[in-house]
């Protein structure tokens, strides 16, 4: 059996990655439009790189990266109000992908880190063929936009409440969608200080058990 040709796989990629893209903005659009403002894949263009290490990463960042260079592949989308770049990377084009995942499972951060990204949209791991579907994108996609949706309630309704600095909202808010966990318990402890069940939270390390403990001491009940 013959192996697929590069230009397949990123055709390949560029379906699915349309189909998230198409899944999200279903779910979105039924909201209102200052809530679908707030959300970063609808608001500004952005690029979705597409990184081959040990497995495949998608990662939608609105970082700037360098324009691309020698045998790298990009190409540009519009779809259903989103502008987005994909981009492809692999170790012939960035050598230290080859070396970013020492493990047998997924390390996102560590392929991050190689190429350079910091803030991010969103961040999956496909396995090529078997992942590459329509149904796996539409599911990916859904899932992204009712989490991002329910973050950008809860945030909404924290500087509703919140007194004091609103910049500590806004750093608690950049520091989730940045996947930023030590961060972002910082803030929140420095938010709501007084509140037990927000230290209960920070040590868990998961940030929306975080976001939630906020939003309910900034209400009363915690």
């Amino acid at each position: 059996m013959s192996r697929p040709r590069p230009e397949d796989i990123r055709a390949a990629m560029a379906d699915y990655v349309g189909n998230v893209h198409a899944a999200y903005a279903r779910i979105a659009f039924t909201f209102p439009p200052a809530v679908q403002g707030s959300l970063e894949l609808l608001s500004s263009p952005f690029t979705v790189v597409a990184a081959g290490a040990r497995n495949l990463h998608v990662v939608a960042t609105g970082d700037r990266l360098a324009a691309p260079r020698g045998p790298e592949v990009s190409a540009d989308f519009e779809q259903d109000g989103m502008a987005w770049t994909l981009r492809f990377l692999d170790p012939v084009v960035l050598p230290a992908l080859g070396t970013a995942e020492g493990g047998d499972r997924p390390d996102p951060g560590s392929v991050r880190r190689v190429v350079g990204i910091g803030r991010h949209h969103y961040h999956l791991v496909v396995r090529p063929g078997s992942d590459l579907t329509a149904h796996h994108a539409t599911h990916a996609g859904t899932g992204l936009a009712n989490a991002h949706l329910a973050a950008a309630r809860d945030y909404e309704s924290i500087r509703a409440h919140a007194s004091g600095d609103p910049g500590l909202v806004d750093e608690l808010a950049a520091a989730d969608a940045a996947g930023l966990t030590r961060a972002h318990g910082l803030v929140a402890s420095a938010l709501v200080p007084w509140s037990e069940p927000v230290k209960e939270s920070v040590a868990t390390g998961d940030r929306t058990k975080v976001r939630r403990a906020v939003l309910a001491a900034l209400r009363g009940a915690g």
